[in-house]
């Protein structure tokens, strides 16, 4: 099986000779390398750091590169017994995701270590200025604000961890601080489920009753499905002929039944003559998407209206978050950090399927994972007396 630095090579077309000249290594020494992953015993930090260097300058992402990035091995344990085990972790687990989401707080030693009053990422989203912003979050922004002012319909997809909900509770800000009288109605999705055999599916008269009681909650639903979305529907016009804009988002959407995905155009379809009435932001898992996907013929109608956005990882934007993070505390992000940690977190952050290529690794470089991942390596390190988070490190977490 090839190495990852072979693979990669072969499917950019790099030359070896070309690598042998960038790291300052003879044709043998860089076969090695390439074939095994060898680097040689003098100089050896010199000579990883010229190899990142060299497949950063030829367009060569990090993500597939993690055991170039991750020192093979971490310092000797005793002097880091918290972040450096006897032997490295391999990156084929499928468990290593859901570990990495493990909380861990800082300690009060390592606050007292590294000169921090308060954990950066404690209640670290208090306003709206603490909402990190790249361009795939802005983008994410201007879909929910459209639903909320045009009466759009989106889905917004991502990984547990990756700060869709936030997106949410700062579109609310906006709005208030814009002073914009938009009404965003939020069901209850508690034990939400697909279906009734694993617990309580959300169903259309269920959307209906929570936007009968936002709009006027003295009111008392009609018997019938027929009279209670009638009653509905005027309250609706009656609302916006006032200047208000409705948007109604369905949190953990990807665990909605089929049957209310479907249902969801006949909400879309209340409309005051021209205009549509509501707004529809559905917030879910990428199961969302699959179910969304326009070769479903159940939800097709529904998928060809809904403009769906994926939040990703950080990846590239992984420095900038996290100086973000101790900017608003006024904290020195470099004092806690070494150069080399960057490049660590995001390979460490990467998740290989057993039996995939290292060109098929998935990045799980989200806000909550860095935040605990991070959290972590600066505990160890300050148990261990370390100055700063490395690499090194890193690869002990």
């Amino acid at each position: 099986m090839s190495s990852p630095i072979a693979s990669v090579m072969s499917e950019r077309n790099i030359l070896q000779a070309d690598l042998g000249r960038a790291i300052g290594l003879s044709r043998s020494a860089t076969s090695r390398f390439v074939l095994h992953g060898q680097l040689p015993k003098r100089n050896a930090e010199k000579v990883r750091r010229a190899a990142i260097d060299f497949f950063t300058t030829r367009g060569v992402d990090v993500i597939h590169l993690r055991d170039l990035v991750l020192p093979k091995m971490a310092p000797d344990s005793s002097h880091l017994p918290e972040a450096a085990p006897a032997t490295p972790k391999s990156p084929e687990t499928t468990e290593e995701a859901p570990m990495l989401l493990r909380s861990e707080n800082l300690s009060q030693e390592t606050r007292q270590h590294f000169g921090l009053p308060r954990s950066p990422f404690l209640d670290d989203v208090a306003s709206r200025e603490d909402v990190y912003q790249t361009a795939p979050i802005r983008y994410v922004r201007a879909a929910l604000n459209d639903a909320a002012t045009n009466h759009g319909f989106v889905g917004v997809v991502g990984e547990s961890g990756s700060g869709k909900s936030t997106l949410v509770e700062e579109l609310e800000e906006r709005l208030l601080d814009d002073g914009r009288d938009v009404l965003v109605i939020k069901p209850y999705t508690l034990a939400m489920e697909a279906n009734d055999r694993e617990g309580k599916t959300l169903k259309a008269l269920h959307i209906a009753e929570a936007l009968t009681a936002a709009l006027d909650p003295a009111k008392v639903n009609m018997g019938s499905p027929q009279a209670r979305f009638k009653q509905l529907h005027e309250l609706l016009k009656a609302s916006y002929r006032s200047g208000r804009r409705h948007l109604i988002v369905i949190e953990e959407a990807h665990c909605l039944p089929l049957a209310t995905l479907k249902h969801l155009k006949r909400f879309l379809e209340l409309k005051d003559g021209l205009r549509r009435l509501l707004g529809v932001a559905l917030i879910g898992q990428p199961e969302l998407a699959i179910k969304l996907a326009s070769q479903n013929p159940e939800v097709r109608e529904v998928a060809q209206r809904c403009e769906l956005v994926t939040l990703p990882p950080l990846d590239n934007d992984l420095e900038g978050y996290l100086r973000h993070k101790f900017k608003r505390f006024e904290f020195d992000f470099d004092a806690v950090f070494d150069k080399d940690a960057i490049e660590a977190i995001r390979a460490r952050l990467i998740h290989l399927p057993r039996g995939a290529k290292p060109t098929e690794a998935i990045s799980i470089c989200y806000p909550l994972v860095v935040n605990n991942l991070v959290a972590r390596a600066m505990n160890a390190a300050a148990r261990a007396g370390w100055p700063k988070v490395d690499a090194q490190v890193i690869a002990g977490c």
